[in-house]
């Protein structure tokens, strides 16, 4: 190996060659860092060209800590919503309370970096077989990780408002814990990630925020860049959360914000995550058209003896980075060293300033009077790119699986651990900490929340992405997963302004993983122009923020279910225009929308799983047929014609119509469902468990044939199949014949129990 061996031969050549000279310790180690796939991209930033990440309403698109879209109101009382989306999966893995801890804590300090006040977060995760080989291990990995989020996110006081979990075992070394923030900021507020361009005109200096450094996550981004071997990782190579001191810099940082707006003054402010110093500070610099002067023996430390590259590159949590004039300096630091005592807070926490812009382009770390590092920021930062091989995966031999009763597998899909009541996990998390929350997890398709005080718009989000999917057909499952994302909004009522991704995959080195990546990426670029921007006829949905997660597979080599993974935000008027998931009335009318082109494919799907079938196809969508299925239903909510809607997604048409109906309660007696699918021309496992997606949508009365007449008109197919029914059982007919006569409290407990038994939840 070359150098100090933290660089593979081929990038210290590379380093070489650019630099003109061998370079420090301290430089490479920057390198290694930042050459990293968590940090440069370096094999999918040509990949990630193909998504659509403009339209008229995206204010800041990918490229700055979280993306920004316009949301409501017009000149100075224009609001915008911001958004980040990453992965925090090795170390979850690793150190999982403390992994998940971090992960939450990151990417909320992303969307406050923008100048937002964080309104939400949302938790996609993927988890091992708990009833596998490892199933002691994966339990405790996924309670670890629950707990981490809860105790981080609740401490914060931030509602976690959504989220999705499957199981498998190709998740069984490598979990997947993916995060999502939210935040609420007027446009004229907006920070940037980089040194003002005012820089040129006066003098500006670095100040640095938060505990003090010690060597807690050195090395952390390369090791989200490595193939996991537990056995062999470095624990410290995962950071130490604080969710105490984070909120007291919160609300320092607000006021730093606030005083800097109201004097005109413009300043650059970043999180300090992955690298650390260097990463923030070189980006900040780069991103601006400057370079730096760092100097390492002004940072404060509660480690003596620290090499500068640990200094320059540890994780250590809680902290920001800043670029304020000199004028503002001395402001800034007295709110956070006087005003918010940060010292008294936590030991050694503190603002101080550890240098300043240069005007040449060149980012320069100084330690105890020596240049230990001197090379061009945009080096740093853009100064690596592979174009990796491609190879199509060999898809398996379709098998059939053994047929069983339509009674049993309703049974068995509805207590599938990727489909029962997800409560023992949102239950450990605050949802209404805020006071903002409409429609917390479990009462409709997506979170929803009306996040600025004085404004009636609310606003719906979902996540989802099906790993099943992913194992058969990625560009499908990356299309899917937008789909399934925008109708969960769509069915609360809400308008979709833009999505993000978090692409979680195994090494881009094998070609089969990196086809796998490409055409998903492609599914999603698909997925978003299709759709379309509703509310913009002709725009694409945009993808405004995102992260690319590689080497997710275990020591052997195998990488985890291909999983790309999909938020949707949507924008709601008013309150008054959200639909729930629930029914809530005896006697609703349901008519079942969906795709007859379609829904025979049940590739990837739960009941697939059930009876020992693989292969086959997923769906297949037309995007086309879905936008006009979309339209559709924003149009009978925003008439007021629908009273309750839900997708069809994991379990099929069957368990969505349970879903609809779990726990209601009319009267004090249960709700059962009656449908009968005679008028739908495809096999009863097709039409009950097909996951090709659709909708349900119920309403009484009049408003029946208005739904009727206006889906005919949007040239969609429907059926109405049946209605809720005051009655404690749940019968399903083909032409009068009996398919399904089950007890609804027997079916409550199939679907209550077993993440109970998962994740250790005790009523009360």
């Amino acid at each position: 190996m070359a150098g100090h061996g933290l660089l593979p031969d081929n990038e210290y050549r590379r380093l070489v060659e650019l630099i003109e000279r061998e370079p420090t310790t301290v430089e490479e180690t920057i390198f290694s860092i930042m050459w990293s796939e968590h940090c440069s991209y370096k094999s999918s930033k040509n990949i990630l060209k193909i998504l659509p990440t403009s339209a008229s309403n995206v204010v800041i698109g990918p490229g700055e800590d979280a993306g920004v879209v316009h949301f409501t109101g017009e000149g100075d009382d224009s609001w915008c919503i911001v958004i980040a989306h990453e992965s925090h999966n090795h170390p979850s893995q690793v150190l999982p309370i403390e992994g998940s801890a971090t992960g939450i804590g990151g990417i909320v300090r992303d969307v406050y970096c923008m100048g937002a006040k964080v309104v939400a977060v949302m938790d996609p995760l993927r988890f091992g077989d708990p009833d596998g080989e490892k199933r002691y291990r994966t339990r405790y990995i996924a309670n670890g990780v629950v707990k981490g989020i809860a105790d981080y996110g609740n401490s914060i006081g931030v509602p976690n408002l959504g989220g999705d979990v499957y199981f498998h075992q190709g998740y069984d070394d490598n979990c997947l814990v993916n995060v999502v923030a939210v935040g609420v900021v007027r446009r004229n507020s907006i920070t940037r990630s980089a040194v003002p361009h005012k820089a040129k005109e006066r003098p500006y200096k670095f100040i640095l925020v938060g505990k003090a450094t010690d060597d807690t996550g050195f090395g952390g981004a390369a090791f989200a860049s490595e193939i996991l071997n537990e056995e062999e990782t470095d624990k410290g190579a995962v950071q130490v959360h604080d969710p105490f001191l984070k909120r007291v810099l919160t609300v320092a940082t607000f006021k730093v914000l606030e005083e800097a707006h109201k004097s005109g003054i413009t300043i650059g402010f970043k999180d300090l995550g992955a690298g650390g110093i260097a990463c923030a500070t070189s980006e900040l610099a780069s991103k601006g058209g400057f370079g730096a002067d760092i100097h390492l023996e002004r940072v404060p430390v509660s480690i003596e003896g620290l090499k500068p590259e640990v200094i320059a590159c540890a994780e250590t949590q809680e902290r920001y980075a800043l670029v304020v004039p000199d004028e503002f300096v001395n402001r800034v630091l007295e709110i956070y060293n006087v005003e918010y005592e940060l010292g008294k807070v936590y030991p050694g926490a503190q603002a101080t300033v550890i240098g300043e812009p240069r005007m040449d382009g060149l980012y320069r770390v100084h330690y105890n009077g020596e240049i230990v590092c001197s090379v061009p920021a945009k080096t740093i930062t853009e100064g690596i790119f592979y174009e990796r091989k491609r190879k199509e995966r060999k898809q398996s031999a379709f098998i059939s699986g053994r047929r069983i009763q339509i009674e049993e597998a309703f049974k068995k899909v509805i207590s599938n651990l990727d489909v029962c009541d997800r409560e023992p996990i949102f239950s450990h998390y605050d949802s209404t900490v805020q006071g903002n929350t409409i429609l917390p997890p479990g009462f409709s398709e997506a979170g929803v929340i009306k996040p600025i005080d004085d404004k009636e718009t609310c606003l719906a989000m979902a996540v989802d992405g099906n790993p099943r999917w992913g194992l058969i057909d990625t560009f499908w499952a990356g299309a899917g997963a937008v789909y399934e994302a925008v109708r969960n909004v769509v069915c609360a009522g809400g308008i979709p302004i833009c999505i993000t991704d978090c692409l979680n995959f195994g090494s881009p080195e094998d070609p089969v993983v990196f086809n796998d990546f490409h055409r998903a990426v492609e599914g999603i670029a698909y997925a978003c122009n299709t759709i379309g921007r509703l509310d913009s006829p002709g725009e694409p949905l945009p993808v405004v923020s995102g992260n690319v997660s590689f080497y997710n597979e275990n020591a052997e080599g195998e990488p985890v279910p291909p999983s790309p993974i999909i938020a949707c935000l949507g924008k709601i008027d008013s309150i008054d225009d959200i639909v729930m998931s629930k029914i809530r009335n005896e006697d609703t009318e349901l008519i079942f929308i969906y795709d007859p082109e379609n829904i025979e494919r049940i590739g990837g799907s739960v009941y697939q799983s059930i009876i020992a079938s693989t292969g086959g196809e997923i769906p297949h969508f037309d995007g086309e047929y879905v936008r006009r299925m979309i339209n559709l239903i924003i149009e009978l909510g925003r008439k007021g014609h629908i009273n309750v809607c839900k997708d069809i997604s994991d379990g099929g048409l069957i368990t969505a119509l349970f879903e609809m109906i779990y726990d209601v309660r009319v009267d004090g007696g249960a709700l059962g469902i009656e449908i009968d699918i005679g008028c739908l021309p495809h096999n009863d496992e097709t039409v009950l468990f097909s996951e090709a997606g659709g909708f349900i949508v119920g309403s009484v009365g009049e408003r029946i044939n208005k739904i009727k007449n206006l889906t005919e008109e949007a040239g969609v197919t429907f059926s109405h199949i049946g209605r809720a029914v005051a009655s404690d059982q749940f019968i399903v007919r083909r032409n009068g014949t009996v398919l399904v006569e089950l007890n609804i409290n027997e079916l409550n407990e199939l679907y209550r129990q077993p993440l109970r038994e998962v994740f250790e939840w005790q009523a009360g």
